[in-house]
């Protein structure tokens, strides 16, 4: 089947229909967004239901596309007010719609092109995620108080701390940033390891590839009694979870095929 679908012709046919279903879902769960953001403005601060409402964008997406199969696996926490700072290896920009498939609303930390997206970017406004201009020191101050004040609220954030997609596939350097916001707000960390989404998206390519991707939800870990002392032990820690999760999810892929 895996092979039918990724011949030229197939890819080109189901690719139409993807771009048509996901056309349709936005036009149709934007409007959504903002109704729900209206109603439970009173008492909703942190906008929980109206990001809620919006990745479901990527899950009926997914649900309709032949191409791609995602799927989440490990311990998914059963309370998604605690709140977390979740962190995780960056392969493609369809790492925000695998992730999305998680059972609890967090706020994505953007860069600031994805704002500028027709619907998309009003949605995302509307949710209450994070724009970062990249290379502006102001914005990035401004885009951690910004997790800070979502975290206050009861809801968590989602920040890829490598900064950036890796082109290799290799899991690069982590930054400081989200791990000094988990300390500052005593919220602990959520690490994720992300495998299988670079096929999704093909380079120079209109067409969607053939993607099995996953997203493992890792053991939380604790911030409690950390200082910013701590901050470079606990990003090297987390890194080395989620190399240590890659490793065996790939070990565990390769078994399989």
């Amino acid at each position: 089947m895996s092979q039918l679908l990724q011949t030229k012709a197939a890819r080109t046919v189901l690719s139409i229909w993807a771009w048509f279903v996901l056309g349709v879902t936005v036009l149709i769960i934007v409007p959504l967004v903002a109704i729900v953001r209206l109603v439970t403005m009173p008492f909703d601060p942190g906008r929980y239901h109206a990001g809620l409402l919006f990745r479901k964008i990527a899950v009926i997406h997914q649900k309709l596309n032949p191409l791609w199969k995602f799927t989440v696996s490990g311990e998914v926490p059963t309370d998604g007010r605690l709140p977390y700072v979740a962190v995780a290896n960056h392969e493609s920009f369809v790492d925000i719609l695998l992730i999305s498939h998680l059972p609890f609303e967090m706020k994505w930390m953007s860069k600031s092109e994805f704002f500028k997206i027709p619907f998309v970017g009003w949605a995302m406004w509307l949710a209450g995620d994070i724009r970062l201009e990249r290379g502006d020191k102001k914005s990035g101050v401004r885009a951690l108080q910004e997790c800070r004040d979502r975290l206050d609220k009861r809801v968590s954030v989602m920040i890829f701390p490598e900064g950036t997609r890796s082109f290799t596939g290799e899991l690069g350097e982590f930054k400081d940033g989200a791990f000094k916001i988990a300390i500052q707000a005593g919220a602990p960390i959520l690490p994720l390891a992300v495998l299988g989404s670079r096929t999704a998206l093909i380079k120079h390519d209109w067409r969607f590839g053939y993607s099995h991707a996953e997203v493992r939800v890792l053991d939380p870990i604790p911030t409690d009694r950390l200082t910013k002392a701590d901050v470079g032990d606990l990003r090297d820690r987390t890194r080395a979870v989620i190399a240590d999760a890659l490793d065996t999810m790939r070990a565990e892929r390769a078994a399989t095929e």
